[in-house]
């Protein structure tokens, strides 16, 4: 790791090389997918990024080191499901960062800023993430906020507390954890056992494949 370097600064700057569509994860069988890595940004801008909140809270957010967001529906009834990354430095860390995925009565909604929604996808690639996402019909006059229907997160630990972590507690099924040196290798994106791990963190994952 850079010396000079935050691990919150390192963790950014490795997840701005992963894809639209989180590595591993495969592409629908009718060919459409609708992912858009949503935190962190290509690179550093002043628009504001999509965030997680509780329906009516207008101060407690919740801002996932990555975030990415996979559209549904239609313009009239639309969804989103969500795969975050978490990179835990200490235990208390991430307790408190488990306690804000935690299973609930309360429904989890996902706040797309305008000005991130009028970006385009990718500094190659022109289209504004508003039309990517394929629920809305134009361009956005306020803040798209979706209902979350399917959670799943990845939690960064260190090697001890990964150790630690692995031997004694049982993780909830959308939780996933990897050791901090992992993620935060620079080819992460392309490792088969992340790719295989994060293909595990997704709904299809839980259907027979007949192929």
């Amino acid at each position: 790791m850079n010396g000079h370097m935050s691990l919150d600064a390192l963790v950014r700057q490795r997840l701005r090389l992963w894809p639209q569509r989180p590595p591993g994860i495969r592409q629908q069988r009718n060919g459409t997918w609708r992912w858009l890595r949503g935190r962190p940004s290509s690179e550093e801008t002043k628009s504001s990024h999509p965030f997680l909140k509780f329906p009516g809270s207008q101060r407690l957010k919740t801002l996932p080191d990555g975030l990415w967001l996979n559209f549904g529906g239609t313009p009239v009834e639309p969804f989103v499901d969500i795969f975050a990354i978490e990179a835990c430095s200490t235990l208390t860390n991430l307790l408190d960062k488990r306690s804000r995925f935690a299973p609930s009565t309360h429904s989890l909604m996902a706040v797309c800023p305008v000005s991130w929604l009028m970006d385009p996808v990718m500094p190659e690639d022109p289209t504004p993430r508003w039309r990517a996402t394929g629920v809305l019909r134009g361009p956005p006059e306020q803040a798209l906020v979706l209902p979350v229907r399917d959670v799943r997160v990845l939690y960064a630990l260190s090697r001890r507390h990964y150790q630690g972590f692995a031997e004694s507690q049982v993780p909830h099924p959308h939780e996933y954890f990897v050791p901090m040196d992992r993620l935060t290798a620079y080819d992460a994106q392309n490792d088969p056992k992340l790719q295989a791990l994060v293909a595990r963190a997704s709904a299809n994952a839980n259907f027979f494949d007949p192929l």
